[in-house]
């Protein structure tokens, strides 16, 4: 066994952890949309002035319900990258790791970096002999 590439999959497993934290940390920036569109749902957005020009009720949930889908598609790919850092650590599922460092590299600037140092390591030879 390499011990130099047991070690680099170590430490992409960890980093894999901490992108995937952050990840799920900042999809939670879309609760704000979420509040702000129950709020206008409700009618306490504008305040209580009669009379006033209220934006159509549909503007509300679709604030509700695109925050929403952004939150968890957001939650999705934090447990997938969470996922695939744990499968990085037990040495199983190479391909749906490669697939999870593809998809990080949407996530600039982080898991950019991590993405392509992913799929560079699981690319060596010493690296694939040690997956079943």
């Amino acid at each position: 066994m390499d011990n130099e590439a047991i070690k680099q999959l170590d430490l992409l497993a960890t980093f894999h952890y901490v992108v995937g934290g952050l990840i799920a940390l900042f999809s939670c920036m879309p609760f704000l949309h979420v509040f702000m569109g129950l709020a206008m749902v409700s009618g306490t957005f504008f305040g209580a002035t009669e009379g006033s020009a209220h934006p159509p009720l549909f503007i509300g949930w679709m604030f509700v319900i695109m925050g929403s889908v952004f939150i968890l598609l957001g939650w999705a790919c934090a447990v997938c990258i969470l996922i695939a850092g744990n499968k990085l650590r037990k040495r199983q599922g190479r391909l749906f790791c490669m697939v999870v460092a593809g998809v990080e590299c949407m996530f600039m600037p982080f898991g950019t970096v991590l993405g392509v140092f992913t799929l560079i390591a699981l690319n060596k030879d010493s690296v694939k002999a040690l997956f079943p």
